[in-house]
């Protein structure tokens, strides 16, 4: 223990060094290693071989010779199958997020508000389906929505429809997957922002004659702001490169980027191309969330001054 105390000391992580450094450290293992494997394989080319890519490296008389072949990127970017289903992953990512907001925000608020002995209970009930398999609430959606399923039988006995409507295998059940699904990513960070929120601020706006709706839209809305930034990008980041939910309930006129990511890997075993798929849809999330960090860190910065 002394030993390992010492070598720590020696890179100068002790104390607030230490406490940084472990995110650095869990953030280089997880994330910074497994990109630099993913980036060697879409650089490779295919190869009939185990493993199914060329070597970037290699001796030939005596010298290193590197070879990177850019022309997987090349290729996904000039394919419309490939920009086609980056697209309309974005789409429908965006369009369940904001479903998602629609939905947890009365949700999240309902429960910030409530007694404090309800608090904890409703939020047991929010987090409770992450109890059960992600992929068994998935299938259970699938027998809710095909036409002999529950929803089609209440419709019929009630009378709202005549005959079975096709609901599975479109993209509202995929808009219903994904917002089921991610809804707690949804609210527990509003629901974090709103429980903090000073309430002394909506009375002394009612006492000044606000009506309760713009008092909501005009402190309730923007104090929340944080939260419903950070839960738009808990549900969209992984809504995107989403597989199981439109392989599930959409079906196979669904197209989205993780659906062509898995036939790329383990239907052709195409694995740099896919890689660069992967890369690709990397960048396609960073970049935006980058330029928005750096966006608000300067309005910040100027509203301090």
């Amino acid at each position: 223990m002394h030993v390992v105390t010492q070598w720590l000391n020696r890179l100068g992580l002790r104390g607030r060094g230490l406490v940084i450094g472990i995110p650095y450290f869990w953030y280089l293992l997880f994330f910074l290693i497994p990109f630099v494997f993913v980036l060697k394989i879409a650089l490779s080319e295919a190869a009939y071989s185990v493993p199914p890519f060329t070597d970037l490296t290699e001796w030939a008389e005596g010298a290193l010779k590197i070879t990177l072949n850019l022309a997987n990127f090349d290729y996904i970017f000039s394919d419309s199958l490939y920009v086609t289903a980056y697209l309309n992953s974005v789409r429908i990512a965006a369009i369940s997020t904001l479903l998602t907001l629609l939905v947890g925000y009365p949700m999240a608020y309902a429960i910030a508000r409530a007694e404090r002995s309800w608090r904890a209970p409703l939020l047991m009930l929010v987090i409770l389906p992450f109890w059960t398999s992600f992929l068994i609430r998935v299938y259970a959606w699938m027998s809710l929505l095909q036409d002999n399923g529950l929803v089609n039988s209440v419709l019929m006995n009630i009378g709202i429809i005549d005959s079975p409507i096709r609901i599975l295998n479109t993209d509202f059940a995929v808009f219903l997957g994904i917002v089921y699904s991610y809804l707690p990513f949804m609210i527990l960070p509003l629901y974090s922002t709103l429980e903090k929120m000073d309430l002394s601020l909506l009375e002394a706006a009612e006492d000044l004659g606000c009506r309760p709706f713009k008092a909501f839209w005009r402190i309730t809305l923007p104090l929340s702001l944080p939260g419903i930034i950070a839960g738009c990008l808990l549900v969209f980041i992984p809504a995107v490169g989403e597989f199981v939910i439109p392989e599930l309930l959409g079906g196979p006129d669904t197209l989205m980027i993780g659906k062509v990511l898995w036939q790329e890997f383990f239907s052709n075993r195409d694995w740099p191309v896919a890689s660069a798929v992967a890369i690709a849809l990397l960048l396609l999330l960073v970049i935006p969330i980058m330029i928005f960090q750096h966006v608000q860190a300067k309005q910040q910065e100027a509203e301090k001054r």
